[in-house]
């Protein structure tokens, strides 16, 4: 269980409709999205653990969730406990990445991304960030979100030729570079322009 910062930290209640758990429970109430704080890298990486067991994340070592726990932000419900996480991480001057998208098994289908994400664009937007890119599995619920597969080059040869120089492997992924394709089979590289949605 994770509990609120005593700091004030941004954060917005999200209405929480009606869902069926994988226990069958009904998941009902309200979760709140906030910026993730250091104490939440635990909760950030269990999240993550089943998704990563299925192949569906990638799995970091618990200091990758400490190091970049400034990108995330997490779903906390009314009793505390981290439900759901997702981060922006900044590529280029005028573009994002949701990453490590998760919603703890019993919460799923209860609309803990669908906030988690609209976040995420929101503080994009915030950044001055144009486009926000993803790489799913989960095609139809990013689409419901404005997502649309990344068809053609994503951006011009000079920006293209630094984003070579990055040694992370989203950004890698994004540019749809040799080495990280057993990363990315069956995965689909959307985008969306924010200014459209």
């Amino acid at each position: 269980m994770s509990t609120e910062p005593e700091a004030e930290t941004e954060s917005a209640v999200v209405p929480q409709v009606p869902s069926r758990g994988v226990a069958g429970g009904a998941v009902t109430g309200s979760v709140t999205v906030r910026r993730a704080v250091a104490a939440d890298a635990r909760a950030i990486r269990d999240l993550v653990v089943p998704y990563a067991e299925r192949r569906i994340l990638l799995a970091k070592e618990l200091v990758g969730y400490y190091e970049s726990v400034q990108e995330f932000l997490v779903a906390v419900s009314p009793d505390g406990d981290v439900v759901g996480c997702g981060a922006l991480h900044v590529m280029w001057r005028d573009l994002g990445e949701v990453r490590t998208l998760a919603v703890r098994e019993d919460w799923v289908r209860g609309g803990v991304g669908r906030a988690l994400v609209a976040a995420l664009l929101d503080r994009a937007e915030e950044l001055g960030l144009e486009r926000v890119f993803c790489l799913t599995f989960e095609v139809d619920f990013f689409a419901r979100l404005g997502f649309a597969p990344l068809e053609g080059e994503a951006v011009d040869p000079e920006v293209f030729a630094q984003l070579l120089r990055s040694h992370d492997d989203g950004v890698a992924e994004f540019l749809d570079l040799a080495h990280v394709k057993q990363n990315t089979l069956g995965n689909t590289r959307m985008i969306v322009r924010l200014a459209e949605r």
